[in-house]
């Protein structure tokens, strides 16, 4: 993986979306930013820019995913990954389906991916030294290149989404007091049935995470 450092992007996402499109870079390629000025969020928001925090996107060719691993669910993939390193550092981060983060009853952070030609495209940020209001930051001190390095060790493994489902599976239960969103809509998780493939079925109708 060939890491850019910026000191500043609008988007570390849109950023690299748009050296893709001009075939700019080679594959895979992350770009990591001190400074994030108008970074997405989900459902559209913006995630806010704080000094130190981690403002990291990456992209993977389609062909290098494990061969068991939906699209559908990439987001559950790279995060609940992201999350593991972080537990393997002593944090009590858990992951709220399908893709945020969490200390607590608080949201530190979130992921997304999406497909640009042929090439997966994970865009993640997460609170680790300061929050706005509403949220919280990591609850351990880890220096934002140390994570990163792990992380993108982990992902070489290539592990398959066979395993990273039946860890993610025994933790799923901490969903039950939060909620999801479909078409603009709130969606209480506290009878929501994880499925194999990610998906999850709430009064007997199948959602994929899409982010």
């Amino acid at each position: 993986m060939q890491i850019r450092y910026l000191e500043s992007v609008d988007s570390t996402q849109s950023h690299l979306k748009e050296l893709i499109r001009h075939h700019a870079i080679d594959i895979p390629h992350a770009i990591v930013a001190n400074i994030q000025t108008d970074g997405i969020g989900s459902r559209g928001n913006t995630w806010s820019s704080m000094d130190g925090n981690l403002f990291l996107s990456f992209a993977i060719a389609l062909k290098d995913l494990p061969s068991d691993l939906k699209l559908e669910s990439a987001s559950i993939y790279f995060a609940y990954l992201l999350k593991d390193t972080l537990s393997d550092l002593n944090s009590q981060v858990w992951m709220k389906w399908p893709n945020d983060f969490y200390i607590r009853d608080f949201k530190i952070g979130g992921m997304i991916t999406n497909v640009l030609k042929e090439t997966l495209v994970c865009g993640v940020g997460i609170n680790l030294l300061s929050a706005p209001d509403g949220f919280s930051k990591l609850d351990i001190e880890v220096q934002r290149d140390e994570l990163i390095k792990k992380y993108f060790k982990k992902l070489q493994e290539n592990i398959s989404w066979k395993q990273v489902f039946s860890k993610y599976q025994l933790e799923f239960y901490r969903n039950q007091n939060f909620f999801t969103h479909k078409n603009n809509s709130r969606i209480s998780l506290a009878n929501a049935s994880l499925q194999s493939d990610g998906s999850i079925l709430v009064n007997g109708e199948r959602i994929f995470s899409l982010r």
